[in-house]
């Protein structure tokens, strides 16, 4: 099987065109050529191409029959895949390749019935920074269903290549402390309002419910807008709406105030105090 090399570390999309990659300009239809099956830590077993290239599904899709709604700026953030020289690798059932003839006239290919896509944003080989991508992009497994995140805890740690141990929530996001907020003499959160729609709260993980996260200072308390948030070392802990799949580190450094947190619930790459 091939090996995924990491998780997504993309920066969030921007608005414009709704897509998740614009102003990419439409990359020539590359083959298929034979499939593989990957192993990414979250997500668990992901179809790819022939370089490596993950493949996604798109949720406004249909499988039955197969139907393609991903045409003009969505297929050149989504490029579709040609049907036309894809072959099934080890692990893959070859009946569940298909193809479905896209309003252009061209062949796609599906799998369970599912067109298939690449994302414009994905570079290298493992790379899925599609992942998630508006709520309705998703990595394709072997059989043609969503790649799903594999069981985690509740707060649970992952080694990120560029920041070594973060903590990370049940959806593999990563978690993040605010600087001006307070964990000593009590845990005060100073993000409020727009900043708690733009960092969301983590709310009230139990203890048993965790994996490698230091335990000491791990507990919660009540905002001042009544809401319920944990903290790691008794400093609260958000996730940042800005990462839209697991392993995104987009909130890292924002403003000189937001920091992914340690095992020990350091900011790690924060400035010394």
């Amino acid at each position: 099987m091939a090996a995924f090399t990491g998780a997504a570390t993309s920066s969030p999309s921007a608005a414009g065109n709704g897509y998740g990659a614009d102003g990419q300009q439409a990359a020539a239809a590359e083959p298929a050529g034979q499939l593989t099956v990957a192993n990414n830590p979250d997500l668990g077993k992901v179809l790819s191409d022939g370089a490596g290239l993950t493949l996604y599904r798109f949720d406004a899709d249909t499988a039955n029959p197969p139907k393609s709604n991903c045409d003009g700026d969505c297929a050149t953030a989504w490029p579709p895949v040609p049907a036309d020289d894809a072959t099934a690798g080890a692990g893959i059932d070859k009946s569940l390749i298909g193809e479905v003839t896209r309003t252009d006239g061209t062949k796609q290919l599906t799998i369970g019935g599912w067109p298939a896509y690449r994302y414009a944003k994905d570079v290298n080989a493992g790379d899925v920074n599609g992942q998630g991508v508006g709520g309705k992009w998703y990595a394709l497994a072997p059989d043609g269903k969503k790649a799903t995140l594999a069981s985690l805890p509740g707060l649970s740690v992952r080694k990120d290549a560029k920041l070594g141990d973060i903590v990370v929530d049940k959806n593999g996001h990563t978690v993040y402390r605010f600087l001006k907020d307070k964990a000593w003499p009590k845990s005060v959160s100073n993000c409020v309002g727009a900043c708690a729609e733009k960092w969301p709260a983590v709310g009230i993980v139990s203890a048993n419910d965790t994996k490698g996260v230091e335990k000491k200072g791990l507990m919660g308390f009540t905002r001042s807008d009544g809401a319920k948030q944990m903290t790691v070392d008794c400093w609260p802990i958000y996730t940042f709406s800005g990462d839209t799949a697991a392993g995104q580190t987009n909130g890292q450094g924002v403003g000189g105030t937001w920091y992914a947190v340690s095992p020990e619930g350091k900011a790690v790459g924060a400035p010394a105090a």
